[in-house]
């Protein structure tokens, strides 16, 4: 029986969560598009993609377009198989409560 406590704590963050599923759906974004579509701070954009890169989750590029810095950040496949078990655990959840 799943509950609560078999949720990952690491994707179950708001903003992590957000982070995971645009990647999910898009497989790579850039900072920028992270940021406007979380409307976050870069610090905190930051600081969530540290913890998702430090946990094998995403990936983080960084490139230079016109002599600025572009950041591209993709789902790995341990970050994708994390959110695949993480939606399944709230199904879970859902189907335990009916």
């Amino acid at each position: 029986m799943s509950n609560v406590n078999n949720l990952n704590d690491l994707i179950h963050a708001k903003i992590r969560l957000g982070i995971m599923s645009l990647l999910m759906i898009y497989e790579e974004c850039d900072f920028t598009f992270l940021k406007k579509s979380l409307s976050v701070t870069d610090g905190n954009l930051g600081s969530h993609l540290k913890k998702l890169e430090d946990a094998g989750y995403v990936e983080i590029t960084k490139t230079f377009v016109s002599k600025k810095t572009k950041t591209i950040v993709q789902i790995t496949n341990l970050g994708a198989d994390a959110y695949k078990e993480y939606i399944s655990t709230i199904e879970a959840i859902l189907k335990n409560k009916s």
